[in-house]
């Protein structure tokens, strides 16, 4: 199967392991930003954010490995007591409460992503689409029962999934989008 290099790495082919990390980074701290703009829901643990419109996008501009590694960083500042989940919220207590689940399948999610993307999903809408909503499912996968200890075999799909559908597909057209339309922007070649 043919490899095809991310956005990231069309712009800087040749980044040494210093600019790779600073990447990582970057893609962390876009996350943290992004799970920054928070919708508490009174009837569910989990609030609407923006990240998984960070984390899809992480992992397509990074590919498979950068991205997981980028949400493994986000992961880790977060055990740190780091302010960077959802409501400004950090520490190890997030990640056993009930959007553990959601935030661990943000690795798996940014790594099938990334891996789609270097296979070439992100020089069309509708492929950028279908790996966006592929990472989706991913985050769900993740989410859906971790959340149920929480709230039950019975509430999960309307505190855990239901209310978050709307807005996800906006982000995923959002993502979308601006893969391809980078990809011309920046007048890279994008076969």
């Amino acid at each position: 199967m043919t490899h095809y290099p991310t956005i990231t790495q069309a712009i800087w082919p040749q980044a040494t392991w210093r600019h790779k990390a600073l990447l990582v980074v970057l893609g962390s701290l876009l996350t943290a930003v992004a799970a920054q703009i928070s919708i508490p829901l009174p009837f569910s643990p989990v609030p609407i954010t923006g990240q998984t419109f960070a984390v899809l996008l992480v992992g397509a501009l990074l590919g498979s490995r950068a991205g997981a590694a980028a949400m493994l960083a986000y992961l880790a500042e977060g055990a740190a007591g780091l302010p960077v989940f959802a409501g400004g919220k950090g520490g190890l207590a997030v990640l056993v409460g009930p959007t553990a689940g959601y935030l661990f399948g943000f690795v798996a999610a940014a790594f099938v992503v990334g891996w789609l993307c270097e296979r070439g999903w992100d020089r069309r809408v509708w492929t950028a689409a279908l790996a966006m909503l592929i990472g989706n499912v991913v985050i769900y996968l993740f989410g859906l029962p971790w959340l149920a200890k929480f709230v039950g075999t019975d509430k999960v799909l309307v505190m855990g999934l239901l209310p978050f559908i709307p807005g996800d597909l906006f982000k995923l057209v959002l993502a979308a989008l601006a893969l391809p339309s980078g990809w011309k922007l920046l007048g890279l070649k994008s076969e």
